[in-house]
């Protein structure tokens, strides 16, 4: 093993140095009971698995299940390690890669939307400017007073860091982000 290998913190580093990591969106349909979450984060954090971005909630409300979505990277075997652990998992019921779906479908990514609340503070032309841009990018003021702004903004993750390194010289304050929500096209179900 090299050292570039080792320094991933990852049992998995056993892949052959041709694979290049991907980024993959992972959609997990869990019962929606305490303590799953701990399980399934565990199962990354245990492994040096990295989570990009991570949102949860109940979606079927009769059956008290939950959506995990998940976008993580790793090389190709990490990804199938990842995904064949999260089945084993008791209260997983079912694991879809959604980047590999949307590539079977002839899509480069699955649909993916982020909402990101940005503040801004300025006065005079910098304010002026921030307005300008923000209604450019599509984002809604929802409050905003003599001294600052808070946009709200959706889009893909892109639009979404270009917009917030669009408003950092103008004064950028805070910026708080959901993750990412994602669902594949066509008539299908998860």
């Amino acid at each position: 093993m090299n050292a570039r290998q080792q320094a991933t913190g990852s049992a998995y580093f056993i892949a052959k140095e041709t694979q290049t990591a991907e980024t993959h969106t992972l959609s997990v349909l869990v019962d929606n009971e305490p303590g799953v979450l701990a399980r399934v984060i565990g199962l990354f954090s245990g492994r040096g698995y990295n989570i990009e971005s991570l949102t949860v909630s109940e979606t079927e409300h009769e059956k008290h299940q939950s959506r995990i979505t998940i976008v993580t990277r790793g090389t190709p075997h990490v990804l199938d390690q990842i995904k064949a652990q999260l089945e084993r998992i008791v209260p997983v019921h079912r694991v879809v890669d959604l980047t590999v779906r949307a590539q079977d479908l002839g899509h480069e990514k699955p649909l993916e939307r982020e909402l990101a609340l940005v503040k801004v503070s300025g006065k005079g032309d910098s304010r002026v400017e921030a307005l300008r841009l923000a209604d450019a990018f599509r984002a809604t003021v929802i409050d905003a007073n003599v001294e600052h702004f808070i946009f709200e903004i959706t889009g893909r993750t892109s639009k979404i860091e270009q917009f917030i390194a669009i408003m950092a010289p103008l004064g950028l304050v805070e910026v708080c982000r959901t993750g990412v929500a994602a669902m594949s096209r066509g008539g299908e179900g998860m």
